[in-house]
């Protein structure tokens, strides 16, 4: 029997969990418009399939190098019907990206792939002429070891210490890593199916598997039945197709001088989440990616003794477009050079920088995607929903904060009158009628009686704090309760889907939990949705 979910959605801004640019993206402020092409709407993605086809989409280097990604990749029918598919000139994408943290790292990973799925089926159905096909696009050159090395199951935190350097997708599965799965299957195999994902980790991580494979294996598992393609941009054929926007950065440094206007313009209203470098590609080779950093007339790869002059340079780009990797500002331009794509999914802080690049788009005649916030969800297990009912509070008040909501449920049931509006009422009227006494006397009396005034309300305001306070203290049993909940959906004041990994819920609910989460997503609608078990 399927396990039951019920749903309710709210407002990202009800949520007080998100940035001021995202909200106002969400809303549709008058002073983002102009950073973005097209509206998170219907009409916003016909406009831009529109504008996708004046663009030319090399498809047969696509689908080769997908192909030889998929060659010896079990069960995976779906994923090559929609590699297929990409041939065809009424095929777009929609796609999202994300780095290959160990064993996917936070919940949002799984949810934003959700949407992706998600929003290529609706269109597939409300726009029969074309077809959608749902794409990740894995950050696998990522060297960020410190965000991608750890995962935190139930609360704990496991971290992989490995010694390796360089882009996290070239380094190997290591006995310190398979022995940390042996760590979190001591936690997840006691749960109804938790040995069925433990059992999928060791399959996929196995020693002296590179981690961009691993994943691969394991988001493949996860995703594989709903045609899910999975794209790995380390890759020389890709990179070759950015020839000449890497050359421009390199010797030009043009995309620095576009975002940085781009940048300057945005920053009037909204915190700048991605600045531009001089040169914004790194030096990649299997133990380092190090920026390339001009001095004098020498490109110096930092922090190495790497040197080259311009013409070795230019003689390394076109003989080994391997080793050059884009960060921030150029990752996206790559993305959508070679997918034909209409939509890119991305997280708030994705959102932000992407606003900063559509000058950068415009200069190199690349279609800029649709960007829509990938959807959030708070999964509340039945036995916090149980405290949740004991306490009379429904899942919207969670997210005013665990004080606040524990304010309110003193006052709300303390037999003991807790405020004294009435009587603040009351003393501001007796001081009033004593201004006017004073006031005849003598008018220099005045502002004394209003110092005065001030300083009683202030007292009264005192007192108040110390009388709920004091009521709070016969609440222990509440405070306790509501501190479970929030440690449990909060971890350390943060959203659980930015902490929480998501094989708790996978070993609780095995694929209800996929279910779920594909079933509650929504596409264009732009909603914080919370899933309680029943």
């Amino acid at each position: 029997m399927s396990k039951a979910f019920q749903s309710t959605y709210l407002p990202y801004s009800e949520t007080n969990s998100f940035t001021k640019i995202v909200v106002d993206y969400l809303k549709g402020a008058d002073d983002l418009k102009q950073f973005y092409a097209h509206d998170v709407s219907l009409e916003g993605i016909i406009a831009s399939i529109t504008q996708r086809k004046n663009f030319n989409t090399n498809r047969q280097l696509l689908t080769e190098q997908l192909d030889a990604h998929y060659e010896n990749i079990n069960n995976a029918d779906s994923v090559k019907a929609n590699i297929r598919k990409l041939l065809e000139e009424n095929t777009f994408t929609i796609c999202t990206a994300h780095q290959p943290n160990i064993f996917t790292g936070h919940l949002y990973f799984i949810y934003k792939i959700f949407h992706t799925i998600k929003l290529a089926d609706e269109l597939s159905a409300q726009l029969p002429d074309y077809n959608f096909v749902p794409v990740y696009f894995m950050g696998s050159e990522d060297a960020d070891l410190d965000e991608l090395d750890h995962v935190v199951v139930d609360g704990k935190k496991y971290k992989w210490e490995t010694k390796q350097t360089g882009a996290v997708g070239r380094m190997k599965v290591d006995d310190r890593l398979i022995k940390l799965i042996d760590e979190i299957s001591g936690r997840l195999s006691v749960e109804k199916f938790g040995k069925e994902i433990i059992d999928v980790l060791k399959d996929c991580f196995k020693k002296n598997t590179t981690i961009e494979q691993a994943t691969f294996l394991l988001v493949h598992h996860l995703f594989k039945s709903y045609g899910l393609i999975i794209l790995l941009p380390d890759n020389a054929a890709y990179k070759k197709a950015m020839h000449s926007i890497f050359e421009d950065d390199i010797f030009n440094n043009k995309p620095s001088e576009i975002v940085s206007k781009t940048s300057e313009k945005l920053s009037v209203q909204h915190k700048v989440q991605a600045h531009p470098r001089e040169i914004n590609l790194f030096y990649l080779t299997d133990n380092i990616r190090n920026r390339i950093v001009q001095v004098k007339d020498k490109f110096v790869v930092h922090d190495t003794d790497i040197i080259f002059t311009r013409e070795e340079l230019t003689k390394e780009l076109n003989e080994h477009p391997e080793y050059f990797s884009p960060n921030v500002i150029l990752r996206g331009l790559l993305q959508e050079i070679i997918l034909p794509n209409i939509a890119f999914i991305g997280g708030g802080g994705e959102l932000a920088y992407w606003l900063e690049l559509k000058d950068l788009f415009s200069n190199y005649d690349v279609p800029f995607p649709v960007l829509i916030l990938r959807n959030s969800f708070l999964l509340i297990e039945e036995k916090y929903l149980q405290l949740m009912q004991k306490l009379k509070i429904k899942s919207p008040d969670l997210f005013k904060g665990e004080q606040i909501l524990l304010d309110e449920i003193v006052h709300q049931q303390s037999k003991n009158k807790l405020n004294l509006n009435d009587e603040e009422i009351k003393l501001q009227a007796v001081y009033n009628e004593i201004k006017l006494i004073a006031k005849q006397i003598d008018r220099t009396l005045l502002q004394h009686t209003e110092a005065l005034q001030t300083k009683a309300l202030k007292k009264l305001s005192d007192l108040e704090k110390k009388m709920l306070r004091a009521e709070k203290r016969k609440f222990e049993d509440t405070r306790s309760q509501l501190n479970k909940i929030s440690v449990s959906l909060f971890p350390n004041g943060n959203l659980q889907e930015r902490t929480e990994n998501f094989m708790l819920y996978y070993a609780k609910w095995g694929n209800d939990f996929m279910n779920a989460i594909y079933t509650n997503s929504l596409t264009l609608g732009q909603e914080f949705c919370v899933i309680e078990e029943e």
